[in-house]
C-alpha cells in the first residue's frame, strides 16, 4: 500500500524532530551532481556516472529526468515506486503529472488510471484523465468533460479525443456548440466562434445571422428576434453574450437597448440577473448619468459583491451617510463584517449622530489587523490589535530541523544554485506537515536569514499571526541607514519592500520593475543621474543596498512632491504621481475618503496594505507593542486631500 506524501512527511518530521537522527548521508559531490542534473536533463545519459552521484541526496532529481525521458514506455508500477520512494518531495508529485500527460497522450487510459489521484492540474491533463474515466465512471467524465468545453477560448490538444467522444454520445449536443460559440465570441475569440458556428445545422442559421448583425452594429439587438435557435435555445446565450459586449463598448447605449428590450424578453431570472449586474457594475464604474435609480432598483436582487461595493463608494464619494449604512446593510453577512465595512458603518453612524452605534462598529473593526481596524482603534483611542504570536525554538530543535531530509535537499539545492528547486522543496515539507512542523520551518529559515523563503513559508503554513516571520527585519541596517540619510521614514521603506517584492532581490515584475522595492530600469536611471552615481543598468539595480539607497532617494521625491505626506507618497509609488496629482483635484477632505476615492483597486489595496505593515514594522521595533505607534500623523490624518497637498514647484 502507497504511503500518502502528506502522511509520509508528516511520519519523516515527527520521527526526525524526536529523535534528532540524521536519515541520510552522501558521497558524492555538488559538483557531480550538479554535472549529472545538467546532463539528465539535456537527456544525455552518456554523460552521467551513476557511481559519482548514487549517494547523494539529490539522486532523485536525476531519476526523475530518466523516468520522464523514457514515459510513456515506463510501467505504472515504476511510476508508483519512484513516487513511493520521494513521497515527502514535489518529485512525487511532478512524476505524476508527467506521467498523466504521456499515458495520456498515447492512448495508455488503464496506465493513467493506475497512477492518478484524483483531477489533475491543468487543463491537458484534465482531459487525458477524463477520457480515461469515460468507461469506468462516465456520468463524472461527461460533466467534467462538458464542463471543460463550456470555455471562451481554444483548449488544448490532449482534450480532442475527449470532445469528440462527447460529441459522438450527445454530452455535447448543438446547444453546448451554440453556449461555446457564444463564450468564444463575448471573449473576442472570433475564429473559435467561427468555427464553432460551422458546427451548427441550418436550424441555427437565424441565430447566426442574428450573431453576424450584431457584431456589425451592437445597437442591432433592439431588432434581434426574441427566439433564436431550435426551441429558442439559442436566445439566453445570446443576449447574454451580446449584452456583455455591449455593455463594455458603451454602457450608456447598453442601457438604452436594455430598458428598450428587458420588458419583451423571457429569460429566466439568472439570466436577467447576469446582465443587469454587468450593466450595473459598468454604470457606477463609468458613472453613467440617469442610471443610478435604475441600479437602486435592481441592486437587491443582483446578490454582487461587486456593485455593493461600488455602491457604497459612490454613497461616500457623495457623502450619503444614509445610504452608506443602507447599502452596507444589503451585503452579505460575511462581506458586512469585513473591517472595511464595519469601519465605514461606524463613520457613517458618527456622521448621522448615532455615536453609540458608530462605537459599536469601530469596536468590532478594531479586532482586526488591517488599515481600517488600525483606523478604527485611533477613532476608539484604543491600541491596535497585533495579535502577535510568539513562538520559541531552541538550538537543539533547530539541529534536528537540519536533518530533515526536505531541508537537506533544500540546502544541497541551494548549494548547487537550483534556487527554484530548493523553493519547492521547502514550500512543499512546509505544506505537507503539521502546524508545529510548519512553525519548525520557519524558525529555521529565520535563522539561516532566507528572509524571501521565511515569508513564503508563513503563507504556505497560514501562520499570520506569526509577525516576528511575516515581516522580519530583513536588511534592517540598510533601511535604517539610507532612511536617515534621504530623509524617509524607515518603517515606510520597510513596508513598500515587503509589498513589492517580500524581500526577493531578485523579483521581476511583468512589467519590468526590479529588485527589492521594484523600480524600473527607466527610474533607477533618473535617480542615478540625480545622485551624480553610474546608471547600474537592469542588473546592477538588483543589489540590495543601491536598490535601496535608489528606491530610499525615489521616495523621498515623492514625499517632497507632497508636502511629506505618506499616504499620498505611498500612492504614487504604486500608480505614478501624475494619477494622484488628478486624484487631487477631485476636493476629497479627509484621509479614509482620500483612499476609498482612489479608483484603482490595486492602488487602493497597496496604500491600505503598506500603511498597516507600516505599523507593524513599528510595533515589533518596539518589541510588539504598539504603544506610541500611529497609523499617521495627526497632520496627515486631518489635511484636506486636494490640491493643495502638492508642493509648490
Amino acid at each position: 500500500m502507497l504511503v500518502s506524501p502528506f502522511r509520509h512527511t508528516a511520519r519523516v518530521l515527527c520521527t526526525a524532530l524526536l529523535a534528532g537522527i540524521p536519515t541520510l548521508s552522501w558521497a558524492a559531490s555538488d559538483s557531480d551532481l550538479r554535472d549529472a542534473l545538467s546532463a539528465a536533463r539535456e537527456q544525455q545519459w552518456q554523460r552521467v556516472d551513476e557511481r559519482l552521484i548514487e549517494d547523494h541526496q539529490l539522486r532523485g532529481y536525476v531519476d526523475y529526468h530518466r523516468i520522464r525521458g523514457q514515459l510513456p514506455n515506463v510501467s505504472p508500477e515504476r511510476v508508483l515506486q519512484f513516487m513511493d520512494q520521494y513521497a515527502d518531495s514535489p518529485l512525487a508529485g511532478w512524476i505524476r503529472g508527467q506521467a498523466i500527460a504521456n499515458y495520456g497522450h498515447a492512448g495508455r487510459y488503464s496506465d493513467l488510471l493506475s497512477v492518478a489521484d484524483g483531477e489533475p492540474a491543468g487543463t491537458a491533463r484534465q482531459c487525458y484523465y477524463y477520457t480515461a474515466l469515460l468507461n469506468a465512471q462516465p456520468q463524472q467524465a461527461n460533466q467534467a468533460g462538458l464542463d471543460l468545453w463550456l470555455t471562451g477560448g481554444s483548449q488544448p490538444d490532449a482534450c480532442n479525443t475527449l470532445f469528440e467522444r462527447l460529441r459522438a454520445n450527445g454530452t455535447i449536443d448543438a446547444t453546448a456548440i451554440w453556449e461555446r460559440k457564444m463564450l468564444a465570441w463575448q471573449a473576442g475569440e472570433n475564429n473559435l466562434s467561427s468555427y464553432l458556428g460551422g458546427l451548427l445545422n441550418g436550424q441555427w442559421q437565424t441565430a447566426l445571422d442574428t450573431v453576424d448583425d450584431v457584431s456589425a452594429r451592437s445597437r442591432a439587438i433592439t431588432q434581434a428576434p426574441l427566439c433564436l435557435g431550435p426551441e429558442c435555445a439559442a436566445t439566453a446565450s445570446f443576449y447574454r453574450a451580446a449584452m456583455q459586449r455591449f455593455t463594455r463598448e458603451d454602457t450608456p447605449a447598453a442601457f438604452a437597448a436594455w430598458q428598450e428590450i428587458a420588458p419583451r424578453l423571457s429569460l429566466l431570472p439568472s439570466d436577467q440577473q447576469a446582465i443587469e449586474e454587468e450593466l450595473a457594475f459598468y454604470a457606477l464604474v463609468r458613472e453613467v448619468p440617469g442610471t443610478l435609480t435604475w441600479v437602486d432598483s435592481v441592486l437587491p436582487s443582483l446578490d454582487s459583491e461587486r456593485v455593493l461595493e461600488l455602491r457604497v463608494r459612490r454613497a461616500l464619494a457623495e457623502r450619503r451617510w444614509d445610504d452608506v449604512v443602507h447599502w452596507i446593510a444589503e451585503m452579505p453577512a460575511g462581506q458586512q463584517e469585513n473591517s472595511r465595512w464595519q469601519y465605514w458603518l461606524g463613520r457613517a453612524n458618527g456622521q448621522l449622530g448615532n455615536q453609540v452605534a458608530a462605537e459599536s462598529r469601530y469596536q468590532q473593526a478594531a479586532t482586526d489587523r488591517s488599515f481600517y481596524g488600525f483606523a478604527a482603534a485611533e477613532k476608539l483611542g484604543q491600541p491596535y490589535q497585533l495579535n502577535l504570536e510568539r513562538n520559541h525554538f531552541d538550538a537543539a530543535s533547530r539541529q534536528r530541523i537540519a536533518q530533515l531530509p526536505a531541508v537537506q535537499r533544500t540546502e544541497a539545492l541551494l548549494r548547487i544554485g537550483e534556487d527554484g528547486l530548493a523553493n519547492s522543496e521547502w514550500l512543499h515539507a512546509v505544506q505537507s506537515g503539521t502546524p508545529q512542523q510548519a512553525r519548525a520551518l520557519a524558525d529555521y529559515a529565520a535563522s539561516q536569514q532566507w528572509h524571501a523563503r521565511l515569508v513564503q513559508t508563513t503563507i504556505a503554513g497560514e501562520l499570520w499571526d506569526a509577525l516576528d516571520w511575516r515581516f522580519p527585519q530583513a536588511y534592517h541596517d540598510s533601511f535604517l541607514h539610507w532612511g536617515r540619510l534621504t530623509g524617509v521614514d524607515p518603517y515606510l521603506l520597510m513596508a513598500i519592500t515587503r509589498r513589492e517584492s517580500a524581500y526577493n532581490p531578485n523579483a521581476l515584475s511583468p512589467a519590468g520593475a526590479r529588485g527589492l522595492m521594484q523600480l524600473m530600469p527607466g527610474t533607477a536611471s533618473q535617480v542615478s543621474r540625480e545622485l551624480g552615481i553610474s546608471d547600474p543598468g537592469p542588473y546592477g539595480v538588483l543589489d540590495p543596498e543601491l536598490n535601496i539607497r535608489l528606491g530610499s532617494t525615489y521616495l523621498r521625491d515623492k514625499l517632497q512632491r507632497y508636502q511629506g505626506n505618506r499616504l499620498a507618497a505611498t500612492a504614487a509609488y504604486n500608480a505614478g504621481p501624475g494619477r494622484v496629482d488628478q486624484w487631487l483635484g477631485n476636493s476629497v477632505e479627509e484621509f479614509d475618503l482620500f483612499v476609498e476615492s482612489i479608483p484603482f483597486r490595486e492602488t487602493r489595496d497597496y496604500v491600505q496594505a503598506v500603511l498597516s505593515y507600516r505599523v507593524i514594522f513599528e510595533s515589533l521595533a518596539n518589541g510588539g507593542n504598539s504603544e506610541g505607534v500611529s497609523l499617521l500623523s495627526d497632520a496627515e490624518q486631518q489635511v484636506r486631500y486636494d490640491r493643495a497637498l502638492l508642493a509648490r514647484r
